[in-house]
């Protein structure tokens, strides 16, 4: 007798999971739990706070790990994971690319599956370093001269004149404009760091006109100090990084400029130019928002003003102007 109704509440609530697992898998717009070793992964990223970015990246290469694997990760071997990354590298990949998979790969054996030993068969190939392009003081005038409208020019007026991330202008609000103090507050950069860069009086009075002119459509609901200096199309989101990728695009190609360049390119051009104009390093590694000096002297290798001040021992050695010397060819005699 008491066993029936048991056995009758055990098979409808199979019954009662089994139409939802129907439900869902047949309704595209109910999202699907994701595996438990994706989720424990996911949870593992979490708890060491590593940003959104990193964890997308990390379950970017572990799917496409599992993918040439044709199984789940939690079975390889050693041999598998050598193979995957020579197929990583015959496959045509970029060595950053081919690093940023592997670091991705590595985490989940090092930290989910506790596989030392699994871990300890990735390898990291040196990547190939590489000049960071720069403008010059002229072309970077053309290329804000001939933005396409005031918010393109106060935005790539940031990048040049604060030496700031594309990521750090769009998501710049009110509240971060210091004008008592002349200086602009970062929050929460790369690195989850706060800092201040200075606020040039040009740059002040874009902001000012660029204020008057900005759409006010979602400031209602946003406190003053909290309302985005560049409002996307919602209150929750400022203009992304494509859009202003996009703006500086347009105005590179009405300035006619022919090397392609990138928003980050007029940060690299910025730390460039303050280093010519002999701005102490340590200024320049807090502006820039730099752990390591080593970071900011690869500026060096491209600060072409100043390279071409430095004397050459040559220039001591005052040699004699150099003469040149006939060569003596010898007569052909007449048969």
């Amino acid at each position: 007798m008491t066993d029936k109704p048991s056995t009758t509440r055990s098979s409808t609530s199979s019954a009662t999971a089994a139409a939802t697992s129907a439900s869902t898998a047949a309704d595209p717009f109910v999202p699907r739990p994701a595996p438990p070793l994706r989720q424990r992964m996911i949870e593992d990223m979490a708890a060491r706070n590593l940003n959104r970015h990193t964890q997308r990246s990390h379950i970017s290469s572990c799917r496409r790990f599992a993918a040439w694997l044709k199984r789940s990760p939690d079975t390889a071997t050693a041999d598998e994971v050598r193979l995957f990354q020579l197929h990583l590298i015959e496959s045509g990949s970029s060595i950053c690319n081919r690093n940023r998979i592997m670091t991705g790969v590595r985490f989940l054996f090092r930290v989910t599956l506790r596989r030392h030993d699994l871990a300890a068969e990735v390898w990291h190939l040196k990547e190939p370093l590489k000049l960071p392009p720069v403008l010059a003081p002229e072309e970077v005038k053309r290329v804000l001269t001939m933005a396409t409208n005031l918010k393109a020019r106060v935005m790539l007026t940031l990048c040049y004149g604060c030496g700031l991330r594309a990521g750090e202008v769009v998501r710049l609000t009110a509240g971060d404009i210091d004008s008592e103090q002349m200086v602009i507050r970062i929050v929460q950069s790369k690195g989850r760091k706060d800092r201040h860069v200075m606020l040039p009086e040009e740059v002040l009075d874009l902001l000012r006109q660029w204020w008057k002119e900005r759409s006010t459509e979602h400031d209602a609901a946003v406190a003053p100090s909290q309302r985005w200096l560049f409002p996307g199309r919602s209150e929750h989101r400022g203009l992304t990084t494509r859009q202003f990728n996009r703006l500086l695009k347009d105005a590179a190609k009405a300035a006619g400029l022919k090397k392609p360049i990138t928003l980050h390119t007029l940060r690299h051009s910025f730390a460039t130019r303050m280093l010519e104009r002999g701005t102490d390093f340590r200024v320049i590694q807090a502006i820039l928002g730099h752990d390591k000096p080593e970071t900011t002297a690869r500026y060096t290798r491209v600060a072409t003003g100043l390279i071409a001040k430095i004397e050459s021992p040559l220039e001591e050695l005052s040699l004699p102007p150099a003469s040149r010397h006939k060569r003596k060819t010898k007569k052909k005699i007449a048969p």
